[in-house]
């Protein structure tokens, strides 16, 4: 009877483990993170608004070659403030925390995002701003800031995935996307994914693996209790 249990909890624990692993895949592919802002924030994208201070959770909706579409939930996951537009910007450097980075305002009022970086990736997302707006922050900010000129307010999920993209500097004139972002290479690009799909290049070797483990547990203790039952 104690070696049966053994071999039950083995195989529990096993089994837990076989299932933890799918959803880790998950959270790696959409890069679920919880971020906790200590003031205001002013944020881009369909339903843009200023989110108080509080903890939201960033999630990929949506990822192509050249573009994302991000979202920003409440920390229940039940309500989406803002669907924002944001495309690939690439740094030398990795970290192993997540980085959000603002466009300063002057005294009083919110900081603007600007964009996020998930830990241990060397791209992440510089996040796009309705054109009026962009042109406004670009002069309050005194830099650069990604613009589209569709109505960002009243755009549904489909046109973000098509809206044409530039870059304003401060004097609202437009500039190429280069002097603000810098483009992944091609070995660092982030996978294409369509209709809310795993990616392909997501590896199913976690998973072959553990299945394996089961089956070498489960044929191991099938094997003692069978010499126990020869036995008695």
């Amino acid at each position: 009877m104690k070696l049966f249990k053994m071999f039950a909890a083995v195989l529990s624990v096993v089994v837990l483990c076989l299932l933890a692993v799918p959803s880790a895949l998950a959270d790696d592919w959409n890069r679920k993170t919880v971020i906790t802002f200590s003031g205001p924030v002013e944020v881009p994208g369909v339903g843009a608004q200023t989110l108080p201070a509080g903890t939201y959770v960033f999630k990929i909706f949506d990822s192509q070659s050249d573009r994302h579409i991000v979202q920003i939930l409440n920390q229940d996951e039940t309500h989406v403030f803002t669907t924002i537009l944001a495309i690939p910007n690439y740094r030398l450097k990795t970290t192993d925390k997540t980085v959000i980075s603002f466009r300063e305002r002057p005294a009083g009022q919110p900081e603007a995002l600007k964009a996020w970086f998930y830990p241990g990736r060397q791209w992440g997302e510089e996040f796009v701003y309705a054109k009026s707006r962009a042109v406004e922050l670009a002069k309050e900010t005194n830099e650069p800031v990604l613009a589209t000129p569709i109505e960002l307010a009243a755009a549904p999920i489909e046109a973000l995935k098509t809206a044409p993209i530039e870059a304003v500097d401060p004097k609202g004139e437009p500039i190429e996307l280069a002097q603000v972002v810098e483009a992944p290479p091609a070995a660092a690009e982030p996978a294409t994914v369509a209709d809310n799909s795993l990616p392909k290049t997501a590896s199913s070797l976690p998973l072959i693996g553990l299945m394996g483990l089961v089956a070498l547990v489960a044929g191991f203790g099938l094997r003692l209790i069978s010499r126990r039952v020869r036995l008695n």
